[in-house]
């Protein structure tokens, strides 16, 4: 063999383990997530209580054009995960855009990247256990038990699925998703038949002159449309899992393409859709953020339990959310972990190959959270609703800059892009990035509780940078010693 063919073989043989570097978190997953579970999952992701509840208060607040909202957002939200989907056809992993951020922005990008998330998702925990207590106490039944004994609970019976296995716990999310997906699909199909017949609600004929007779598409102006975006933004929260749980299924290349791209039409169909069916049955003063507006419509209608159902198919969205949180945190730790920007226990799986370090710090966060239902049961869901919404931007934000590092390395031609694209690069991902950073930037307009949230950025800032320097020198130990053993 010649010299140039020698040389061109070892640059060839370069490029490639530059392509697929090893992620250390990667190593003793099982594959045990199948076509089904990835797809529901995403499903799951893009339906929970930020339609089932949050609903009603958006519509009372914004009006009918609450629908363009969800657009707009789900729009920016598929751009998010179509890119993290491409990186996943890249290079699987576990370690989800922890991993990519370590790739691509270094050991401090992948630091605040699982920093932030585990954030979003701690926090979005103690918000649903703290849901999940609420829900609860709708029936008489469970009237008398402290919440913060509820909360407790329900943290308890996840925890234990979570730690079974990751076969358990995909099941679980199946059936979650199913039951969502066929309450909005039964409620659609009423609420086109009440719109075909022209059937009352609540002493109104259902229709086009429920809108237009209550001050139209924009009743309360634009600047309440511009203000729920926000909200509408954490609606979305958890889409991202599809790029985890795509480590641990063992056809990435085939399922995850089409999670993804169905993202887009359920977000059409259930979102978009379900909104334009409650504004057209009932005007948006008749809808409250203390009650789900599907409940609302039911109940005016007369069917006999719609209350009960309701609360429960919220119960399980819930529930889903804190299944999904303990399971992602479980595995963007033991990847922080293993790079030595976590504990070190957090890297630790049992026998049934569940990293169950992580799932107990996220769950000791949570425990914290059972003692603020004890404290304050009242103010708990509002206050770590908000927090966790620093954590969603930041994660999507760093999803896509990591993105486009991505493309320009390929252009540069050290990585391939693989078939499967975020379209239009780089506008995609800088558009999406200005679209955040504005969703953030707005929550300054929410005097009562969006504005004490934004102060908190600057404490997250002092506590992160205090980490790192308390982690640095691990950090870079674990780099030296990876590189030692490359160069073997």
């Amino acid at each position: 063999m010649s010299k140039d063919a020698v040389d061109s073989a070892q640059a060839a043989s370069r490029t490639e383990t530059a392509q697929v570097p090893a992620d250390a978190g990667d190593a003793g997953y099982s594959k045990d997530l199948k076509a089904r579970h990835v797809n529901m999952i995403a499903i799951g992701g893009a339906i929970g209580t930020g339609l089932f509840l949050g609903a009603g208060g958006r519509l009372r607040d914004a009006g009918p054009a609450l629908a363009l909202a969800y657009l707009v957002c789900g729009v920016f939200a598929f751009f998010v995960v179509r890119a993290l989907g491409e990186l996943v056809l890249y290079r699987p992993s576990s370690g989800s855009f922890v991993s990519y951020a370590r790739e691509f922005l270094g050991e401090k990008g992948a630091y605040v990247a699982g920093w932030m998330y585990f954030l979003n998702w701690s926090t979005t925990g103690i918000a649903d256990i703290t849901a999940i207590a609420l829900y609860t106490h709708y029936w008489s039944l469970f009237t008398d038990v402290p919440q913060w004994v509820l909360a407790l609970v329900a943290l308890a019976v996840v925890l234990a699925v979570n730690l079974i296995s990751v076969k358990i716990f995909g099941e679980m999310e199946f059936w979650f998703a199913i039951i969502k997906v066929a309450t909005l699909v039964g409620f659609m199909l009423i609420g086109i038949f009440l719109l075909a017949t022209q059937h009352e609600v609540g002493g109104r004929t259902p229709g086009v002159g429920v809108i237009t007779d209550n001050g139209g598409v924009v009743p309360h102006g634009v600047m309440p449309v511009i203000l729920v975006m926000q909200g509408v933004i954490f609606a979305y929260a958890a889409l991202e899992l599809v790029g985890v749980a795509a480590g641990e299924t063992a056809e990435p290349q085939k399922v995850v393409p089409r999670a993804v791209n169905s993202i887009m039409w359920r977000v059409g169909l259930f979102y978009v859709g379900s909104v334009v069916l409650l504004a057209l049955l009932l005007p948006g003063s008749l809808y409250s953020g203390d009650e789900s507006p599907f409940v609302t419509v039911l109940s005016k209608v007369g069917i006999p339990a719609a209350g009960d159902v309701m609360n429960l198919v919220v119960l399980t969205a819930a529930m889903s959310s804190l299944n999904s949180g303990l399971y992602s945190t479980g595995r963007i730790l033991r990847s922080m972990a293993m790079a030595g920007s976590a504990p070190r226990f957090t890297a630790r799986m049992n026998r049934s190959q569940v990293p169950y370090g992580g799932i107990l710090l996220t769950c000791a966060v949570c425990v914290l959270g059972v003692g603020l239902n004890f404290l304050m049961p009242s103010q708990a869901f509002e206050i770590v609703l908000n927090v966790a919404s620093l954590g969603v931007i930041s994660t999507w934000v760093i999803i896509m800059v990591c993105h486009l590092v991505f493309v320009r390395r390929a252009q540069e031609g050290v990585v391939t892009r693989p078939s499967f694209r975020l379209p239009f690069s780089p506008v995609t991902e800088i558009a999406t990035i200005v679209f955040l950073l504005a969703c953030l930037a707005m929550m300054w307009n929410d005097a009562e509780v969006g504005r004490k949230t934004l102060f908190l950025i600057p404490v997250i800032a002092v506590l992160l940078i205090a980490g790192w320097f308390g982690v640095r020198r691990r950090v870079s130990g674990t780099a030296d010693r990876e590189l030692s053993d490359f160069t073997k």
